[in-house]
């Protein structure tokens, strides 16, 4: 969905406005407040390359008496409306790439930029390859790669790899079949967030905790969705999967050369972001800075929007 004024949505998100901006060939959508550009910092919210920029609405408004910010819709984004080249430009390290283009467009010097679950591995891919262009790096419950054992490691570079390759297009055809379905089951726990916790989206934390205008846009961009548009999902989840457990280098590598301050934001009751992992990712970067939102898992811009502004602003 696009509002010239998001407040025509809800009055909580006023002075929040859709744009377009055309990067390489390519329509791209994104949301931005109305603080006058010269306010600094700019902030860059990237969310997770399967979901659109609306779900970064509530931090925006948060951010929206501090600093100037945007939030981008990603090539590959399932209810968004940023146009997909192709299908390879669904991909973690292809969206690292844009980022760059995007920030280019639109005439962005320098920017702090925050990137969520998946999010988190495209802009800390970014930040590699520009750091020029960035101040400071935000990563909300990153998806980065975790601790492996030998065996683990052993069994990733072969029978992993070999998954990667051969699971993807099974999941497309299946999609074809049962997107529907799914689509449908999405929605129905959409209706009743309480029902998260018993069901197999559940991330840890509370999502009732999410503000109704949030979660009812959520339902209405779903519904919008057909089903196929499913399949770009799967192209971002298989490259978050191979270079988490796969082909871990490029991470890894940014992990170690990147020399920005960088805020770690993670939730006491993330299931999918391990304390293991988070241990692990300071003790090879102990300058990073670690905030723990208490009563949240997966995602704090959902669950505590005001508290995750507050923890970057006090942190800055």
């Amino acid at each position: 969905m696009q509002y010239t004024d998001w407040g025509e949505r809800a009055a909580r998100w006023s002075g929040i406005r859709s744009e377009t901006v055309e990067v390489r060939g390519t329509k791209v959508h994104y949301l931005i407040t109305d603080q006058a550009r010269t306010a600094k910092p700019v902030h860059l919210l990237v969310p997770n390359p399967a979901n659109s920029a609306s779900n970064w609405l509530d931090v925006l408004a948060e951010l929206r008496p501090h600093a100037h910010a945007i939030a981008v819709d990603l090539p590959g984004t399932i209810a968004g409306h940023t146009t997909l080249p192709s299908r390879r430009a669904a991909r973690i390290e292809t969206n690292a790439l844009f980022l760059r283009d995007f920030v280019d467009a639109l005439g962005l010097e320098r920017v702090v930029v925050h990137g969520w679950s998946a999010g988190g591995a495209t802009v800390l891919l970014f930040a590699d390859q520009a750091p020029e262009r960035i101040d400071r790096l935000v990563l909300a419950t990153p998806a980065l790669p975790p601790p492996l054992s030998d065996r683990e490691a052993r069994w990733w570079r072969t029978v992993g790899r070999v998954a990667l390759v051969v699971v993807p297009p099974i999941a497309v055809a299946v999609l074809r079949v049962a997107g529907r379905r799914i689509l449908a089951a999405k929605l129905r726990v959409l209706d009743d967030p309480a029902s998260i916790a018993s069901s197999r989206w559940n991330t840890g934390g509370d999502l009732t905790k999410m503000s109704p205008e949030i979660a009812e846009l959520m339902r209405d961009e779903m519904s919008a969705v057909e089903p196929k548009r499913f399949a770009r999902a799967i192209t971002v989840y298989a490259s978050l999967m191979s270079l988490m457990f796969v082909r871990r280098r490029p991470v890894l590598d940014a992990m170690r050369r990147v020399e920005l301050p960088t805020l770690l934001v993670c939730g006491e009751e993330d299931r999918l972001t391990a304390r293991a992992s988070i241990d692990d990712w300071t003790a090879q970067r102990p300058d990073w800075t670690v905030q723990i939102l208490q009563g949240v898992g997966h995602a704090p811009p959902f669950e505590a929007p005001a508290d995750y502004v507050n923890t970057v602003l006090r942190t800055d």
